[in-house]
């Protein structure tokens, strides 16, 4: 019984905490939101993992899209906590130039999915990239990534470089 009670206390406090956690991440976003708008397109506000909101925005001006994740768990000074930059090859191909950011918190994928949506709502038929020789000490994670996007991937292991691409399913 003693047992039953100290784990109900324990779940009442992960609870408070967690909607307390929440609760400021809202705060914070309100204020984010407010001076990301004056910038860039807000695009949409996501959850990757463990109760952590976010702010997705673009920078799209024809020739370059830039989707780039804001946390709400600080507050925003200018720069941005993830980001893909992508250049428009012509008017139906975005061309991947870059990822920035950490590693396994979501993020990736959060910005992936928007910068699909983008593709999708201005009729671009192709979103594809490099994968060079500097990319090769996180080659699998990279594969794993671009795969669960579904993304063609084409490895050359000889040469140390590859290529990805995605078309949307409607083509």
């Amino acid at each position: 019984m003693f047992t039953q009670l100290t784990e109900k206390n324990q779940n009442a406090e992960e609870l408070k905490e967690t909607l307390d956690d929440l609760e400021f991440q809202l705060f914070r976003m309100q204020d984010n939101l407010k001076e990301i708008a004056k910038k860039y397109e807000v695009i949409g506000v996501d959850q990757p993992e463990d109760n952590q909101l976010v702010i997705v925005s673009a920078q799209n001006d024809g020739n370059a899209c830039k989707i780039m994740l804001n946390e709400c768990t600080k507050a925003y000074r200018g720069d941005w906590d993830f980001a893909i930059d992508g250049v428009y090859e012509d008017n139906h191909t975005i061309f991947i130039g870059d990822i920035k950011g950490p590693a396994n918190k979501g993020y990736g994928s959060v910005c992936m999915n928007y910068l699909k949506e983008v593709a999708v709502d201005q009729n671009v038929h192709v979103i594809k990239g490099d994968i060079a020789e500097r990319d090769w000490d996180h080659l699998e994670r990279l594969i794993h990534f671009y795969e669960k996007h579904n993304f063609e991937v084409n490895i050359d292991y000889t040469n140390k470089c590859g290529e990805i691409e995605w078309t949307p399913a409607y083509q």
